[in-house]
């Protein structure tokens, strides 16, 4: 699979939007506004280059109150190589979401992919005062416009065994480049819900127990985390109740929990795969409804928002780069922006 920093990053990502098809399957016209279903908000992710999609501007404003810039409000995007800011296009991002009343949740201010060069060669006071102008800068523009913030993203190592080793945690510490993120999120944005996110928590067991004891170790160094992001990039073959048991787990906090990047690929990694098209999609909707189910049996202050990565199929990051082959279904909304029998049963699982 295509890494995802690669996917955003690709210049003609958005070309694909209406082009390729996916593998036919039966509409399913009669799913109402999804947001209408649900007694939370439900989020999409955006690029502004869908802005001028007239498709998918209906669909998102018939569906979705609440938007997350995919990739544009990310360092690599904002913060130039002479250290400048260009926020030209996350301010046309929070100016549809406020021109089309919704709720703007912005992502995100550290991620270990962000090896951004700008803070190479600095020494360490430089570095730590470039750190949270950083911070300061991007949090204090949005102040008051945004709901939360993905304060530190995927921060877990990609097998669960400890916390990555990045840019920010060799200067700050594994975990102080974190608590630090935090505070200064706090200072500049005391209104915003902060999040620690990250992915792969319910496909892989040891990657989200060390996500929870790490959240109970910041939480008692007084790190201000005021929420908690999945991710739910969903691997459609776990075992059914795996999703139920980790948002149990993940309620004890008794913090609100954000579903912060659903998708559910239909794509294996066996070297052969011999489901039918037709199992894969039973397999991911029945991940997909026991997600939005364990969702909805939160208590309804933990109920943050619930977000898809990507409206439609061929809009999806997943479907990017030289490996797509055009027949992953990953998203709720086929091509042409109808739902899908998939979407049916997300709005059945909100409506419980």
């Amino acid at each position: 699979m295509i890494s995802r920093r690669a996917a955003l990053a690709a210049p003609l990502a958005l070309a694909a939007c209406g082009s390729a098809q996916s593998p036919a399957q039966s509409p399913t016209p009669a799913v109402g506004p999804l947001k209408a279903a649900a007694p939370f908000p439900v989020g999409l992710c955006a690029m502004t280059g869908q802005f001028d999609d007239p498709q998918w501007v209906a669909a998102a404003r018939r569906n979705f109150n609440q938007i997350t810039p995919e990739w544009e409000m990310k360092m690599e995007r904002i913060l130039t190589r002479t250290g400048g800011y260009d926020f030209s296009a996350s301010d046309r991002i929070a100016a549809f979401a406020r021109e089309n009343g919704m709720r703007l949740y912005a992502t995100t201010l550290i991620w270990y992919a962000q090896d951004h060069p700008w803070f190479h060669d600095l020494d360490k006071a430089r570095f730590v005062a470039e750190y949270d102008r950083w911070i300061a800068t991007v949090a204090g523009r949005y102040r008051g416009q945004t709901v939360g913030w993905d304060v530190v993203n995927e921060p877990v190592a990609e097998d669960g065994d400890g916390l990555r080793d990045c840019l920010w945690s060799r200067a700050l510490g594994q975990d102080g480049y974190m608590i630090r993120a935090f505070e200064q999120a706090r200072a500049a944005d005391p209104e915003a819900v902060l999040f620690l996110n990250d992915y792969n928590l319910e496909n892989n067991p040891r990657k989200g127990a060390t996500y929870l004891r790490t959240v109970e170790r910041l939480l008692k160094a007084g790190a201000p985390i005021g929420g908690l992001g999945t991710q739910s990039h969903l691997d459609i073959e776990i075992p059914a109740g795996r999703i139920t048991d980790f948002m149990r787990e993940l309620a004890q906090f008794g913090l609100p929990i954000h579903v912060s990047e659903l998708d559910a690929s239909l794509r294996s990694d066996r070297r052969l795969d011999t489901r039918s098209p037709a199992l894969k999609r039973e397999q991911q909707q029945a991940r997909v409804i026991e997600l939005a189910e364990a969702f909805m049996a939160l208590p309804p202050a933990q109920r943050f928002a619930f977000t898809v990565w990507g409206l439609r199929d061929t809009d999806s990051w997943l479907r990017r780069g030289n490996e797509d082959d055009g027949k992953d279904q990953p998203l709720l909304f086929d091509a042409q922006a109808r739902p899908k029998p998939l979407a049916a049963a997300v709005e059945t699982a909100f409506r419980g």
